[in-house]
């Protein structure tokens, strides 16, 4: 109110507590319904003091509307005070109400302004009699209907009730035997509205929803609840097919208990009633599928957002308490929502979201699906959606495990391999120590997998997936890349065969839940069997898993890793060989072997003396000319591509220059492009011919593919 006078002149006539004007009497701005002989009404236009109201807006005093808010409600009981509803349930104010008779309190659907027409009339009422005291623009928050931005007005009315306060101390109980994920969920958000329990209201006054199945008598108000279609048709006599509201209140039949009519109540039932009845409505329960439907309940899992900790999971609860004396779900994961990227709710008005239908065409169905299963959305916290992030996950995690697969898939269709014929309890052998890693490291993931699957935690058993695809990828196979290529099928190349492909069909059951579509279609193809949703989910094999291999595979891996940032650092190509590098640990040949030829050093010396890593970064005549050879044959392999020639194709190599390289490695470099012939000059009939920069040497380099 002093904000209002600031600008004006006033006098300051008498301070006093606010307690001192409790029970004193107000004459009101609006008379319809002072003097009407309304119940209670000695009680009414006083003055009382609630807790609720507060100075934090306002001043500190309200007006009391029992029919139009909880908290005025409660008070209007506690002092016995006078209910006035002058609003009808279309939102327009009762003809008691005078002049203001037909107008809308809030703005009609359609009708953006109809409210200020109300605001208008209003003020010139008041002016016309004097209590207009001053008028202002005034803005406060007012709920809205979340899916169409209409105002909602709070509405109080008679209401049937469900006794959740009889069964609470059970539901309490029985809410211990659920799983929630997260676990905070338990004890936190339902477990704290479940404390708080209050009975049910399941009426409401409207068209579309379940009819309340309850008759009473117009005369001594006697009531009658069904519990089936059957009961009403046998107490009514007539056929009933149809549930719907407009057709169910014609019926009515005689009050057994006097000469009165039985007519059904007129409210609807609270369509979460019929939500926390799902899991008997779904088979019909127990009219039909008794076996079946005792067979399923309750359900091993459900999911849905945090919102519903106090919806659909409550009702759930509530009813399963109350009809079965069991929890309705042994297992709950709860998701939180997908805002847009700027961290607001996802709207169609505000256009602040991608097209899905576009993202699942650009980048896949199952793209977003991991997207979306590894993030925290699926543990209750709220994921502000990024198309970045889906494009990651497709230029990454997806591309590296459909290079995987095609890798494999071209190479034994140019070798026909086929995979050996398996018998129960028979385990993969191989003596590679590469294919007893990633054998190993299979067996960790799935382990890991299935206790993360096993505990509902979606998002942690998603993430495994990217680190193991990239070390199938960028360690296992390229490390394997040669064996595959060798032209004679030794015992080696069978293993390194048999070792992917059972990977790639283990991997894919593992992914058939998080990337459903790319699962099938490597599983089927690889198999040959129906489907890979058809199979059981793979065990680990605590025989099949290595750590002590884990442990020393990650040790080479760390010095590789070090070698090549002591290369960058020193600005030395991969591709160019190096005498030594130096480590502090032992490791064993194997695995010193894939040292050198990662690093691309000639001997890898342990020297326990050191503290880390070091590199000999010297280059003699030598190194220098493998080097170049190392160039010329990627250059080669670049040429191979670009003349469309199959991997498996032999060619003949030309060359002008750079003859002491090739007199040199010509053998590795022959080897390498599976070249048959090097040859100084030009070739007769090449298919490509390009020229490469060897250090200050231009060699002109020719290819012509082999024909059989």
């Amino acid at each position: 109110m002093l904000e209002i006078l600031k600008n004006e002149e006033y006098e300051i006539i008498q301070k006093f507590k606010g307690s001192e004007l409790v029970g004193k009497e107000y004459k009101p701005l609006f008379d319809f319904y002072q003097n009407k002989g309304l119940q209670n009404e000695e009680n009414g236009w006083k003055i009382y003091a609630a807790d609720f109201v507060t100075t934090d807006e306002g001043t500190g005093v309200v007006h009391i509307a029992p029919a139009f808010g909880e908290d005025d409600f409660k008070l209007s009981q506690q002092y016995d005070l006078p209910f006035i509803q002058h609003v009808g349930m279309d939102g327009t104010i009762k003809k008691e109400a005078g002049e203001f008779a037909g107008l809308s309190v809030k703005p009609m659907t359609g009708e953006k302004d109809s409210h200020q027409k109300t605001d208008i009339e209003i003020i010139k009422y008041l002016a016309h009699n004097g209590s207009l005291f001053s008028k202002e623009k005034y803005e406060h928050s007012y709920p809205h209907c979340w899916r169409c931005d209409t105002p909602l007005i709070n509405y109080a009315t008679s209401s049937w009730f469900v006794a959740v306060t009889k069964v609470k101390e059970r539901a309490l109980e029985l809410a211990k035997e659920i799983n929630w994920t997260p676990k905070h969920m338990k004890e936190g958000r339902f477990g704290n509205w479940l404390e708080g329990a209050r009975d049910w209201s399941i009426s409401r006054q409207r068209f579309w929803a379940s009819v309340m199945p309850i008759w009473v008598c117009d005369k001594c108000g006697g009531q009658e609840v069904f519990g089936s279609v059957a009961d009403l048709e046998k107490r009514s006599g007539e056929k009933i097919s149809d549930l719907h509201k407009h057709v169910v209140d014609k019926i009515s039949f005689k009050c057994e208990k006097c000469d009165g009519t039985m007519r059904r109540v007129p409210d609807v039932l609270d369509t979460w009633f019929d939500s926390g009845s799902m899991p008997y409505a779904q088979m019909h329960y127990p009219f039909e599928n008794r076996e079946k439907f005792e067979a399923n309940f309750p359900a091993e899992f459900i999911a849905e957002g945090q919102d519903q900790t106090r919806a659909w999971f409550y009702y759930l609860h509530i009813l399963g308490t109350a009809l079965k004396d069991k929890p309705a779900f042994k297992n709950v994961i709860v998701n939180g929502i997908v805002l847009a990227e700027d961290g607001k709710k996802m709207a169609k008005k505000l256009k602040n979201y991608p097209d899905p239908s576009l993202m699942f065409d650009k980048y896949g169905a199952d793209a977003m699906r991991v997207y979306l299963m590894s993030s925290p959305v699926v543990a209750a916290e709220n994921l502000s959606f990024k198309e970045s992030d889906v494009a990651e996950f497709m230029r990454g995690m997806f591309r590296m495990l459909w290079n995987s697969y095609s890798f494999f898939v071209l190479y034994a269709d140019i070798d026909k391999w086929e995979p050996a014929e398996k018998t129960p309890n028979s385990k993969l052998q191989t003596s590679n120590l590469l294919d007893r890693w990633i054998i190993s490291e299979l067996n960790v993931l799935i382990g890991e997998y299935n206790k993360h699957m096993e505990a509902y935690e979606l998002n942690y058993a998603a993430r495994l997936f990217p680190k193991f695809i990239d070390d199938l990828s960028n360690w296992y196979i390229r490390r394997s890349r040669k064996r595959f290529w060798k032209s004679e099928d030794d015992g080696d190349k069978a293993e390194a065969y048999q070792t992917l492909h059972y990977v790639l069909v283990e991997l894919s059951k593992l992914m058939a839940p998080f990337a459903p579509f790319m699962a099938e279609e490597i599983f089927k193809n690889l198999t040959g069997k129906e489907s890979v949703h058809l199979e059981d989910m793979p065990v680990a094999d605590g025989s099949m898993i290595d750590n002590q291999a884990n442990e020393e595979m990650a040790l080479a891996r760390a010095f590789v890793n070090t070698g090549l940032k002591l290369r960058a650092e020193a600005g030395i190509k991969v591709r160019q060989p190096l005498y030594k590098l130096y480590i502090n640990k032992e490791v064993n040949v194997e695995l010193k072997d894939i040292i050198k030829e990662e690093v691309n050093v000639r001997e890898v010396v342990v020297d326990p003396a050191i503290e880390a890593v070091r590199l000999d970064t010297a280059i003699d005549d030598e190194l220098k000319l493998e080097g170049e050879a190392r160039e010329i044959i990627r250059f080669i392999q670049e040429m191979r591509k670009s003349a469309g020639y199959e991997v498996d194709n032999r060619i003949k190599v030309g060359y002008i220059g750079a003859s002491a390289v090739f007199e040199k490695f010509g053998p590795l470099i022959a080897k390498e492009t599976l070249a048959t012939g090097l040859s100084a000059g030009n070739l007769d009939g090449f298919d490509l011919e390009k020229e490469i920069g060897v250090e200050e040497e231009k060699i002109k380099i020719q290819i012509r593919r082999e024909t059989a």
